[in-house]
Order: C-alpha cells, then sequence, then structure tokens
C-alpha cells in the first residue's frame, strides 16, 4: 500500500514539472506560483518517501525482534 502512494507521488513530481514546459515563455505570476506549486509537490513527495522508508525500517526492526 505505502508503495503504491510513493509511486502515485514519484508520478506527480515528475508530470507536475514537464506540464509546466508546455507553458508560456515569459515567466509571469501564473508561472512563479506554478513552480513554487511544483516545489511544494517535490519536497511533500521527497518527505512522503522518506517516512516510507522509515516505516519500512521500524517495520524490519519490529519483525526483527520477533524472531530473536
Amino acid at each position: 500500500m505505502l508503495d503504491t502512494r510513493v509511486l502515485v507521488v514519484g508520478v506527480l513530481v515528475l508530470a507536475l514539472p514537464a506540464a509546466g514546459l508546455t507553458g508560456c515563455e515569459e515567466e509571469g505570476p501564473f508561472e512563479r506560483a506554478g513552480e513554487k506549486v511544483d516545489q511544494g509537490v517535490e519536497e511533500a513527495g521527497e518527505k512522503l518517501e522518506e517516512a516510507g522508508e522509515e516505516i519500512d525500517d521500524a517495520i524490519d526492526d519490529a519483525t526483527d525482534d520477533d524472531r530473536r
């Protein structure tokens, strides 16, 4: 389940900047706002990925403790 979330966020992180490339060449207020949204989504994706890794580590630690 967690891997699916990370995959979806990864796809969004990659798709949003690509969609921004099709915009106008001159940077206006909407372009700057879009870049801030892109940056926020990218940072959120990175944090979700880190959280997923921490959860995986915690699960591994818990299952290792149960096996001892």
